[in-house]
Formats: structure tokens, C-alpha cells, sequence
């Protein structure tokens, strides 16, 4: 059976753990990057947890540096791990900012453990508003190490 990504989302999720490994240790956050490509394969942002700010999420973070780009209709969200579907830190959860911006494709390499949040729905509400969501497993165990500094953070 065909896996439902391609090598390129492959490599660049790869890309977006190795982007993770720039965020600051935080005993109570995951440390997760991101990046957006358009449709021609051309990078559009990046992002990854604390670059700004010690509560700024890395799809936040992205989404921050391209408020109104309307190549974003058509863009791929890659996230190391699961979009946050609720938040203290934030009025917004990531969820609700890549909903609001249009974003129809996000990868991601594995969901959100109940270690902060109890149930994290991110992919079941990207879903459910018809964004395509992709989960590469075989790179879970990566993104996860990234978060080693993390109780409960199995390998």
C-alpha cells in the first residue's frame, strides 16, 4: 500500500524537526518546528516554539510572518507535532490560526501525548473543516527525542 505522503513531505518534515531542535528547553512545552511551502515547492515561512517569545507556538510563529499571503490557499503546513487545539498561553489555539488562514494540507509526525492537555483535537478539527491531515509515524520517535527533556516523553 502506497503511503498517503510523498518523499518530499518526508524531508521536509525532517527539515522541520531539525528546526526544532533551535527552540529554547522549556520544562512545561514540547519543542516543535514548522515551515510552509506553497504549491510550486517554494518555502514561504518557518517557524518553531519560543523563537519570539517564551509562549509563542511554531505554527503560530509561522503563521505570524505571513499574515495576508494568499499563496496560502494552496500551501503544506509541516509541524513535528500535532496543531494544539487549546491553550492558556493564547486567545487562539494553533488549530483555530491555520483554519483562519486557509491553509488546506498540514503534515504532521505524531499527535499531541496527554501530558499538557488532556485530549488534544487538533487533527480531528482540521478534519472535520476539510483540511487534509497527514501523519508520518516513521518519524515520530525523531520528533519525540527533540522532546526528550519532557516527563512522560517515551522513546
Amino acid at each position: 500500500m502506497t503511503p498517503p505522503w510523498t518523499d518530499v513531505d518526508y524531508e521536509r518534515l525532517k527539515d522541520a524537526i531539525e528546526l526544532s531542535r533551535r527552540c529554547p528547553r522549556a520544562d512545561g512545552a514540547y519543542a516543535v518546528g514548522a515551515l510552509i511551502f506553497d504549491q510550486a515547492g517554494n518555502e514561504i515561512t518557518t517557524g518553531y516554539s519560543r523563537e519570539s517569545d517564551l509562549h509563542v507556538h511554531a505554527e503560530e510563529a509561522a503563521l505570524l510572518k505571513v499574515v495576508g499571503e494568499s499563496s496560502l490557499k494552496e500551501a503544506t503546513l509541516y509541524s513535528t507535532l500535532e496543531p494544539c487545539s487549546q491553550r492558556k498561553s493564547r486567545p487562539r489555539s494553533c488549530t483555530e490560526l491555520i483554519l483562519q488562514s486557509g491553509i488546506p494540507r498540514v503534515v504532521i509526525a505524531w499527535r499531541e501525548p496527554q501530558l499538557f492537555v488532556a485530549d488534544c483535537q487538533g487533527v480531528e478539527m482540521l478534519t472535520a473543516a476539510g483540511v487534509t491531515v497527514v501523519e508520518i509515524p516513521e518519524l515520530a520517535t525523531a520528533a519525540r527525542r527533540v522532546n526528550e527533556h519532557l516527563p512522560g516523553i517515551g522513546l
